[in-house]
């Protein structure tokens, strides 16, 4: 959904990333100052029911994200384990902000702590699929609900409840990032299910090739080698 305004906010945050590449500051800094940030703030000021102030902050320190990656690729510092600590340090960030609405909600609100863990668990699978797909050599990068569209409909919720709007239109919206997450989930599996399928049928047409290269070559050689009287 919202990673179709990638390239935008790509382009909105080349300004600082290269101030802070040129300040000699390092993407993976970045990445980890950030995540610090977030779980502060997703620890302390939502679990306090400041979910007005504490949704805004969270989403401007999420804005910044993007930050080491825009950095890394200005810089030429691209790296794999730069790529796996972002994507680790993500989940963590996730995991400080839907625990801190949980913590909130438990125990007078047992409809939003249990949508919370529901969208939390779900969003995680979202991940967990498609790095194990990548893994096997799959692409299952697909789905409709990515981690940006998981955290905005979230903190948009929290705020609105943090203004004044009913507890129930933040169980709506973790019902609808839960929801949309099993079927994200759901679309991977069966990317996977087809790349795998491609992937056999591959390997059992080089298979045949060999084997009818092979019984070609020994049908020449056996036409081309002398009978013995």
């Amino acid at each position: 959904m919202f990673s179709r305004l990638r390239s935008l906010y790509g382009r909105l945050l080349t300004p600082g990333a290269r101030l802070l590449t040129r300040l000699g500051v390092t993407p993976s800094a970045v990445t980890v100052l950030g995540t610090v940030l977030v779980c502060v703030l997703a620890l302390t000021l939502l679990p306090a029911g400041r979910l007005a102030s504490g949704s805004a902050l969270i989403l401007l320190a999420l804005l910044g994200d993007g930050l080491d990656g825009t950095m890394a690729r200005l810089s030429g510092r691209e790296t794999r384990f730069g790529a796996f600590l972002d994507s680790t340090l993500d989940r963590v960030a996730d995991a400080a902000i839907f625990c801190g609405l949980a913590w909130w909600a438990f125990p007078g609100r047992p409809a939003v702590a249990a949508t919370a863990l529901a969208a939390l668990v779900t969003g995680f699978l979202v991940s967990y699929a498609r790095a194990r797909a990548e893994a096997e050599g799959w692409d299952a990068s697909v789905g409709l609900f990515e981690r940006t569209d998981r955290l905005v409909v979230t903190l948009a919720a929290a705020f609105a409840v943090g203004v004044g709007a009913p507890d129930g239109v933040l169980v709506v919206a973790l019902g609808i990032v839960a929801v949309g997450s099993a079927v994200t989930v759901g679309q991977r599996i069966g990317a996977a299910l087809r790349a795998a399928r491609a992937q056999t049928a591959a390997a059992t047409a080089d298979a045949t090739s060999a084997s009818v290269a092979s019984v070609a070559a020994d049908t020449t050689r056996s036409r081309s080698t002398p009978e013995s009287s």
